[in-house]
């Protein structure tokens, strides 16, 4: 098979294009031919070197995806080969998603929802798992006020519907353009509940768009310095949701003082643990409200078919913080 693959860390030079055998399939497993895959921030960090690194199992990276079965192994009971599926396959595959064939547990995939294209369904994975693991674990209830940081990002925006389709209202969040205003009001938020970070007084805005009270939740999807602005809106005893483990010693110093839950949302968390249904259950769920219309992808952006040139502009855009809110799409069956 074809694939793109990583020969050392550094600059987007040291990716190529290569061929190499196609992965072999277990009898638990499943071999699917990719038809669209997603950039992560992950890829870039892994392609530096950085500590995240060390979860690479292969050269080839890439970490969610959409396609068709087209092998399986002989315990696999609930899939056929020619059915559309997308997974999250983090480090559980047998390579990564920059290349034709994926060989992955069937316990880890689910059925493509049938209203949305492949492209979009291979946006959806990580946000969903990530987005429904918070509302599974918080037990938010309709009394209590949510703040959401990078709420127009792709867990943020799946996470604010699921959280509204409960009655879950009493929620703000964070914007820095029109653009991600208007993603916000299009999942349901009002004007009034979306500040602008950018404001020299956004802390008090904040505060003051949840009739000014400090907040039960707060979820951080960006982590750093977003995190000390989370501590500093949070209620005695509150819960803080770290999504990024990017929170600094000022933020740690604050939640300490205030004496916070913190809950750490991990998906990798599953499979280190061997817990591999996990993932292919909760997408289900997820595929579920896709085809409900009660959650929708992440909006997305097709930069290119399978090329090299489509892997390094990917990475250079997400480098550089340039995706403008968009989950980035290689095509790579046309």
């Amino acid at each position: 098979m074809k694939a793109i693959t990583l020969r050392q860390f550094g600059s987007t030079d040291n990716f190529a294009y290569t061929e190499t055998d196609t992965p072999a399939i277990n009898d638990n497993d499943v071999l699917v031919k990719i038809y669209s895959t997603a950039f992560n921030p992950i890829d870039y960090q892994m392609r530096l070197g950085a500590s995240v690194s060390q979860r690479m199992h292969s050269h080839i990276l890439g970490r969610e995806f959409s396609g068709v079965i087209a092998n399986k192994g002989r315990m696999v009971k609930d899939f056929e080969i020619g059915d559309e599926v997308f997974c999250a396959s983090g480090s559980m595959g047998s390579n990564g998603t920059y290349a034709e064939y994926i060989s992955v547990p069937q316990q880890i995939i689910a059925r493509k929802p049938a209203n949305i294209s492949f492209e979009e369904a291979a946006a959806l994975p990580i946000s969903a798992l990530t987005a429904m693991q918070c509302c599974n674990r918080l037990k938010i209830s309709p009394e209590e006020s949510v703040f959401i940081s990078g709420g127009a990002g792709g867990v943020g925006l799946v996470l604010i519907k699921i959280l509204l389709s409960h009655g879950i209202n009493k929620i703000v969040t964070i914007a820095g353009n029109p653009g991600s205003r208007q993603e916000l009001i299009n999942a349901g938020l009002r004007n009034d509940q979306i500040v602008d970070y950018k404001a020299a007084n956004a802390i008090p805005l904040i505060i003051q768009a949840n009739r000014n009270q400090l907040f039960d939740f707060c979820i951080d999807l960006v982590g750093s310095q977003t995190s000390e602005l989370c501590s500093n809106i949070l209620r005695l005893n509150g819960t803080f949701v770290d999504i990024t483990a990017f929170t600094t010693e000022e933020a740690r110093e604050n939640l300490f003082n205030i004496g916070a839950v913190v809950v750490y949302i991990s998906n990798y968390a599953y499979s280190l643990k061997g817990n591999f249904s996990y993932y292919g259950e909760l997408l289900e769920r997820a595929s579920a409200l896709v085809e409900k219309g009660t959650i929708t992808p992440s909006p997305i952006e097709v930069i290119g078919g399978f090329e090299l040139g489509t892997v390094k502009k990917a990475h250079e855009l997400m480098e550089h913080n340039q995706t403008k809110g968009h989950k980035l799409i290689m095509r790579v069956t046309e």
